[in-house]
């Protein structure tokens, strides 16, 4: 399943635990689909977790990449904030929320201060907010 998906990382027991797992290790990260240092999981992790995890962000880089032109790299809030808009165009933010993995209730604004940094980043327009739904913009 992971063979053809090319994971970097400079983790050595990380590497050889990869590759024990079928993944196809590469030397750099410039030729990689995923760089697992990038992924923030909590251990102890079950293969099928991992896997899982792994599949998501090869996946997601597809999205990325269509909505930016090209391979960039986001903090990991921000990127969940641009596939959940990418796949839910004019969604409400107690569903963004629940969509990055957060309470719908939740007092904390984080999502708000991420959509914040995406604008001041790539542009007001970028992520646009219609009527209380937000949609991707233009960059």
């Amino acid at each position: 399943m992971m063979e053809k998906i090319k994971i970097y990382t400079s983790d050595k027991y990380w590497n050889r635990i990869l590759m024990d797992l079928g993944a196809c290790v590469v030397d750099s990260s410039d030729v990689a689909d995923v760089i697992f240092d990038d992924i923030n999981f909590n251990a102890p992790i079950s293969v099928d977790e991992l896997q899982n995890i792994i599949l998501s962000v090869f996946n997601n880089n597809d999205i990325i990449r269509d909505v930016f032109g090209r391979d960039v790299v986001l903090p990991e809030l921000q990127r969940k904030i641009i596939v959940a808009l990418y796949k839910n165009p004019n969604i409400q933010i107690s569903e963004l929320k629940t969509a990055v993995g957060l309470s719908p209730d939740i007092t904390t604004h984080s999502v708000e201060n991420a959509i914040y940094q995406l604008r001041k980043t790539y542009g007001h327009d970028f992520i646009i907010n219609e009527n209380g739904g937000y949609k991707i913009g233009r960059i």
